[in-house]
């Protein structure tokens, strides 16, 4: 136990022979639950993992027979989780890449605290230098996007898998529905949010050495954006809408309607008109122009309401 609190860990496993067996035996002493979902490895993950678990009672294996995703693989593992006595659930990589000493870190944020949920921030961190440029420009990217998607502005580094949730906020959300592949990060930020439980950062060590990311960046970032849309609009209808009102959506309807029923046929009717005439229609051109404006203000307007909505439910 930690702090008079019962602590589980998943462990989301595949194909990682080579360093499931250091990730193991590295978890701390107080960590009571150790729940490892292999998700249908083909090396020998599997076999490692029922080797450590001959040795250490804590371990507790859940077998994919076909490969299900991250996403799944980890639904799987919160679910045993919040199935069992465990007080708090955080999730390590089977790859090695959290460093356990961390983990106390994250885990006073919710005792210590009163937080439901904690995820690892490692732009903060001094040894940020070794993390590859590629991974530091894709990870702002979506660090921005996710802003938007998830309500809390606050947040950075929202890729990093290393997190820590109580099981009360656990088993308040539906977990069972989170994004079955990568994204699933901002999914349940965008689930947490929702239902307003309070989310913060934990500066954490980047760990880069000899795993091999399963990222693929060119088809990773263009799914996670459009999946973030998808969550921006359905975090608006549930929180601002179904569960309470607010005019911040009245102005970002706004703005949407004068994107796409008059600013983009506008654009059009500007150039068809250019290109007849070979002049800049004037009317066409000022009636752009202030679409633009109170467009780009109503945007802002509501951003800074959500912003400050938000603020409770964040540091």
């Amino acid at each position: 136990m930690y702090k008079n609190h019962k602590i589980g860990v998943v462990v989301p496993a595949y194909n990682e022979e080579v360093l499931i067996t250091e990730t193991l035996e590295g978890m701390p002493d107080f960590v009571d639950r150790i729940f490892v979902v292999n998700d249908a490895s083909t090396d020998q993950t599997l076999h490692l993992i029922e080797t450590r678990q001959e040795t250490d009672p804590r371990v507790v294996v859940t077998n994919h027979e076909k490969n299900r995703g991250l996403g799944q693989t980890l639904i799987d593992g919160y679910v045993k989780s919040a199935e069992s006595d465990v007080d708090i659930t955080a999730v390590m990589a089977g790859d090695n890449q959290m460093h356990p000493g961390d983990l106390p870190r994250l885990l006073d944020r919710l005792i210590d605290e009163g937080h439901d949920y904690v995820k690892g921030n490692r732009l903060l961190h001094e040894n940020i230098d070794f993390m590859p440029r590629y991974r530091f420009f894709g990870n702002a990217i979506l660090t921005i996007l996710t802003k938007f998607a998830t309500g809390y502005y606050s947040l950075m580094d929202p890729q990093c898998g290393y997190t820590a949730i109580k099981n009360t906020a656990l088993r308040g959300i539906p977990i069972r529905k989170m994004t079955k592949g990568y994204g699933y990060n901002a999914d349940i930020l965008t689930m947490l949010n929702i239902r307003q439980y309070s989310v913060c950062d934990a500066e954490v060590r980047p760990v880069y050495g000899r795993e091999k990311s399963k990222i693929k960046l060119w088809k990773y970032i263009p799914k996670t954006s459009w999946l973030l849309i998808r969550l921006f609009f359905r975090r608006l209808w549930q929180r601002y809408v179904i569960r309470d009102f607010h005019p911040l959506v009245l102005f970002y309807l706004f703005a949407f309607f004068n994107i796409i029923f008059l600013i983009i046929p506008l654009i059009f009717r500007f150039f068809h008109l250019y290109r007849l005439e070979g002049l800049a229609p004037r009317t066409t051109m000022i009636i752009l122009v202030f679409l633009l404006i109170t467009t780009f203000q109503s945007i802002l307007f509501a951003i800074w309401m959500d912003m400050d909505y938000n603020r409770k439910d964040r540091v």
